[in-house]
């Protein structure tokens, strides 16, 4: 290993921090300062930081440990209680705009035949729309009072199940890149480690779930979840062919439930914070080709963004009209799911690994990131001022909904921690 890389990640540390930190001052994601800071101070403007194996290699491991720690922060039960209506919402919120995608690349670039690489570059797209990032959404419904409704609950849950689905969807669109795999095949390994995933999982969970009652709260915890996250990654890919991202949200659901789920979660932050996140988002910035922008790639990147951004309000506003919601509810419900972020991102930087995207092609994502980031709050704001009464008989915890918050744990309770973690 040269000893450059050592500033290459100086260079990233810093740059991303500051730029994340500038990004959250202007109301935008911290991952837009990030990838911004990544584009700046790689190869297609100041020219510091080049693309590397070593550097792919770290934003992999970083890309894992984010999805570890949403399947960490899934909450089983709530997805439970949500049951039918927010699954039906969520499966429209990702076939509508996996058609709208793939419908747009084969219309806009002349793709004529459903074979071929063509047709699977433009599913891809598809795939990309897929995804959800809910945390703007539930930050302005925070906000606003509305977040524990019955519309910011049915919010919530459909985003997480989206993202669940639109992984699996990612898994069958990346088994079609090779093409020795059938369909059928694809399907074949899909379903096979899944179903081993259930029940091997079900065996992990109740040896964590009694290890966690003889050493509660050590470091032991955090350290054998993370070897599970790594294992499960390992397996998925090497003996399904299934996306190691897939593997690693497995494994944060396997222990989301466990009592512990939460400080294993906090611990995997701290890697993913200081080192491997911002690598990982600086990563998409210098991977990101500008040189090849042109008018076509241009008005493609806007059209990107609207088809993304209409069909999540078509798609999840239609089935939540089905599913009994008022009109002006089914518009929220819609609109509160047009956020992008990191899954968008993570399934592009995939899909650039395995060449089913370009590199140029990472603009549209970042552009849809921002535009949805802006616009889903000013219209969530928007509906309920023009529909106040639609929620707020059903919120009943007063205007910030704080006081149906669940409490916090006490102030000192993590200071024990390290003293436990030297058992």
């Amino acid at each position: 290993m040269k000893y450059e890389v050592f500033l290459d990640l100086a260079l990233i540390i810093i740059f991303a921090k500051v730029f994340g930190i500038l990004a959250r001052k202007v109301k935008a994601p911290q991952v837009v300062g990030e990838i911004v800071a990544g584009l700046l101070i790689g190869p297609a403007v100041l020219g510091w930081v080049q693309g590397s194996e070593f550097l792919a290699t770290m934003a992999e491991i970083g890309v894992v440990l984010l999805m570890f720690s949403a399947g960490l922060e899934t909450d089983l039960r709530q997805l439970a209680r949500s049951g039918l209506v927010a699954t039906l919402i969520a499966c429209f919120g990702v076939a509508v705009p996996m058609v709208g995608g793939t419908a747009l690349y084969m219309t806009y670039y002349g793709v004529h035949t459903f074979s071929g690489e063509g047709f699977h570059e433009a599913i891809f797209i598809g795939c990309i729309m897929t995804a959800t990032s809910v945390g703007i959404t539930v930050e302005s419904l925070r906000e606003m009072g509305f977040l524990k409704g019955r519309v910011g609950t049915t919010i919530l849950s459909a985003a997480i199940i989206d993202d669940i689905i639109g992984i699996i969807v990612l898994t069958f669109v990346l088994g079609l890149k090779d093409e020795s795999l059938s369909p059928l095949t694809t399907i074949r390994n899909t379903a096979l480690f899944f179903a081993c995933a259930f029940l091997l999982g079900y065996v992990f969970y109740r040896l964590f779930k009694k290890y966690d009652l003889m050493h509660p709260h050590t470091r032991r915890i955090p350290i054998a979840g993370l070897a599970l996250c790594l294992l499960i990654a390992y397996s998925a890919e090497k003996f399904f062919g299934i996306a190691d991202i897939t593997g690693a949200f497995v494994a944060g659901i396997i222990l989301c439930n466990i009592r512990d789920s939460k400080y294993i979660a906090e611990k995997m932050d701290i890697n993913s914070y200081m080192l491997f996140g911002p690598v990982f988002f600086a990563s998409i910035g210098i991977n990101t080709s500008i040189e090849t922008m042109n008018v076509k790639l241009l008005i493609f990147s806007i059209l990107f963004v609207i088809v993304a951004m209409v069909a999540k309000i078509i798609g999840c506003g239609a089935m939540a009209r089905v599913c009994r919601f008022k009109w002006s509810e089914s518009l929220k419900i819609g609109c509160g799911m047009m956020t992008r972020g990191e899954v968008a991102l993570i399934i592009s930087n995939k899909g650039l690994g395995v060449g089913l995207m370009k590199a140029n092609y990472f603009t549209a994502v970042i552009l849809l990131i921002i535009v949805s980031s802006i616009v889903t709050p000013i219209a969530l704001k928007l509906c309920w001022n023009r529909w106040p009464d639609a929620d707020i008989a059903e919120d009943g915890d007063g205007a910030d909904g704080s006081a149906a918050a669940p409490a916090e744990a006490p102030a000192g309770a993590e200071a024990a921690a390290p003293a436990e973690a030297a058992k």
